[in-house]
């Protein structure tokens, strides 16, 4: 008996066995993003980047003094909000598949972990650049109407280079989060150590550089947090993308290796 094959858009029947294409990468981001905004919590997640950022643009306009009403200092109010949530987000989109037992059905669709972990990091990263997108015409915004406002001139002192710096410092804030959720695969865990890392720790590195001269020098190289402010407020030097280049390599990759490795093992349930 010879095997009739019948070729259609997404399968392929071979005689009594039907063979289903690869779902498209694409299509996995778009079911990601979707699911960001599926719950209440992911829709009030993702609402509070508008929101606060809507707060912080009335509260620059109406308290800061005159000489602070520039398009820097407002885009810095409007994304200081994002920076601190946008982790948040790839967090709990990476930890979801396990804190809300979804996993199963998700890697059965799509068996390849790798390609659901890149989908949600991609996914989230459109939902960074969206915001620092609307970040920027917020401030604008903020910027001409202040300075209109307060009857001073209107200054646009941020560069299209410093603007660039500012969106790759979100997207390293955003990479801590898809690291702690491919480590920890636990959502309260997640945000527990999240906020130890970007409260406490720097907090207890700069007490340290303060009173240890040995480490004034290695703070830079160590530190990430504060190897990051060069990216919000500007490179100067190469020696600044070599602090940045190596905290990331040890507080991201690193971490996030090991990360892959216990997502691409561990047991779904």
């Amino acid at each position: 008996m010879t095997a009739t094959t019948a070729l259609h858009a997404d399968q392929v029947t071979t005689g009594r066995r039907t063979e289903f294409k690869p779902i498209p990468l694409s299509r996995v981001v778009r079911v990601e993003l979707r699911k960001m905004f599926d719950t209440r919590s992911g829709f009030w997640l993702i609402a509070s980047i508008a929101i606060t950022g809507l707060i912080a643009t009335i509260a620059t306009v109406g308290f800061a003094p005159d000489k602070y009403l520039t398009y820097y200092n407002f885009a810095k109010a409007v994304g200081y909000p994002i920076t601190v949530i946008l982790p948040m987000v790839a967090l709990l989109s990476i930890t979801s598949e396990w804190s809300q037992r979804s996993g199963l059905t998700t890697f059965t669709y799509v068996p390849s972990r790798r390609r659901v972990v890149w989908a949600k990091t991609l996914s989230a990263v459109i939902v960074a650049v969206a915001s620092m997108l609307f970040a920027f015409a917020v401030g604008a915004v903020g910027n001409v109407v202040g300075s209109t406002i307060a009857g001073t001139p209107t200054v646009w002192d941020l560069s299209l280079g410093h603007a660039l710096t500012i969106v790759l410092g979100n997207l390293i804030s955003l990479s801590i989060g898809t690291m702690l959720g491919m480590l920890l695969r636990s959502s309260a865990g997640g945000l527990v150590m999240y906020f130890v890392l970007v409260l406490l720790v720097p907090n207890l590195s700069g007490l340290l550089a303060t009173s240890q001269d040995w480490y004034k020098d290695l703070q830079p190289w160590v530190d990430l947090p504060y190897a990051q402010t060069y990216l919000f407020e500007g490179m100067q030097t190469g020696a600044q993308w070599a602090h940045v280049a190596t905290t990331v390599g040890l507080w991201i990759v690193l971490p996030g290796i090991f990360g892959l490795r216990r997502v691409m093992r561990s047991e779904v349930k």
